[in-house]
């Protein structure tokens, strides 16, 4: 490559002179006020989620249904409700419960009003008990798989984790056709 050595002339050397200048401006010396970012701007302040998650995993599956569990905390002053929860196994959810039916067999239904978190009390997500139900897998779920999962907070916010997922009998839950059907055949596992 060649490169020749002439002097600059004529709107290339009007360019050149400008950003020069304006480099050198940038460099160093007293910003003005109204070149400095707020401190506002330049580091949004970041509240602490209002809901965190420990110990999150789910239940294997090779199609169908399975459900995503896990430990719910929160450290504000006030309760925290999950309204809802997305994943990144298929685009239907729902917040679930188990209950014992007029029966007195064990029940899942759709838990309408959420999870409500109280500060101090974590609330846990388990075969057998609360969960999140995860219908119509869009591919299987094996070891070691991790789901990511969103959940809608009361509050307007939303907090993420990943779930492990898992093999597990606990609970003995045989999900049927997604439509919420479930049988247990056993007490509450892990």
């Amino acid at each position: 490559m060649l490169v020749s050595a002439r002097p600059l002339r004529g709107p290339l050397l009007v360019i050149t002179t400008a950003c020069v200048i304006g480099i050198a401006g940038c460099a160093g010396g007293d910003p003005s006020p109204a070149a400095a970012p707020s401190a506002s701007a330049a580091s949004p302040a970041v509240s602490a989620p209002a809901v965190t998650v420990a110990d999150p995993w789910v239940k294997t599956a090779e199609s169908g249904t399975t459900a995503a569990f896990g430990t719910f905390s929160t450290t504000g002053s006030t309760p925290v409700t999950v309204l809802s929860a997305q994943t990144s196994a298929s685009s239907r959810t729902e917040l679930h419960e188990v209950v014992v039916g007029a029966d007195g067999a064990m029940t899942m239904r759709p838990k309408g009003d959420g999870f409500v978190i109280e500060p101090g009390t974590p609330h846990v997500l388990a075969p057998g008990g609360d969960h999140i139900m995860i219908m119509d897998l869009a591919s299987p779920i094996r070891p070691g798989d991790q789901i990511d999962v969103t959940l809608s907070l009361s509050d307007g916010s939303t907090t993420r984790f990943s779930a492990l997922a898992k093999e597990t009998s606990g609970g003995e839950e045989n999900y049927d056709d997604g439509a919420g059907s479930m049988h247990m055949s056993g007490g509450q596992g892990g």
